[in-house]
C-alpha cells in the first residue's frame, strides 16, 4: 500500500515501461501484491520513451539509493518478477522498494513502506539506465 500522496513526488514513466507493467498487473492473479505497483503507474506522467530522462528510474534501471532511516546506501537493479534476485541485487518491481523506486528521478525522495508496513525515507542517489528488453 502506498504512502500518502502528500508525501509523493512526481514521477515519469516511459510508455514502453507503462504498458509493459500495466499488461504484468493484469496477468497477475492476485491484486494485493500489485497495489502499490498501480497506484504509482496510475499517478505516473507517461512520456514517450525518448522524452524521459537517463536519471529517471524505469525497468532495467540500476540505482544507488539511500534509505534515510538507517543511513545505509544499497544498489539494485529494477526487474521484471521473474527477474529478481535479492542476492545478485535484483530487485522486483512488484517488491514494495521496486514499486516505491518506479519514475523517481536523481535526488528525489519518498516515503514507502517497507514488507513489515513501517515507512520508509529512500532517496535516489543515481541512476543508471539499463536496455529495454
Amino acid at each position: 500500500m502506498p504512502a500518502k500522496t502528500a508525501t509523493r513526488p512526481s514521477i515519469l514513466v516511459s510508455e514502453t515501461d507503462a504498458d509493459r507493467l500495466f499488461l504484468l498487473i493484469e496477468q497477475r492473479q492476485g491484486p494485493a501484491d500489485c497495489s502499490g505497483l498501480r497506484a504509482e503507474l496510475e499517478r505516473a506522467q507517461v512520456r514517450p520513451d525518448h522524452l524521459v530522462p537517463a536519471s529517471v528510474v524505469g525497468m532495467n534501471s540500476t540505482v544507488d539509493f539511500l534509505d534515510e532511516a538507517h543511513g545505509a546506501t544499497r544498489t539494485v537493479q529494477l526487474v521484471y518478477p521473474g527477474q529478481a534476485d535479492i542476492a545478485a541485487g535484483r530487485v522486483s518491481v512488484l517488491s514494495p522498494v521496486g514499486a516505491g523506486l518506479i519514475g523517481l528521478k536523481a535526488g528525489q525522495s519518498i516515503q514507502w513502506p517497507d514488507r513489515d508496513g513501517r515507512l520508509r525515507a529512500l532517496r535516489v542517489l543515481k541512476v543508471s539506465r539499463g536496455q529495454v528488453v
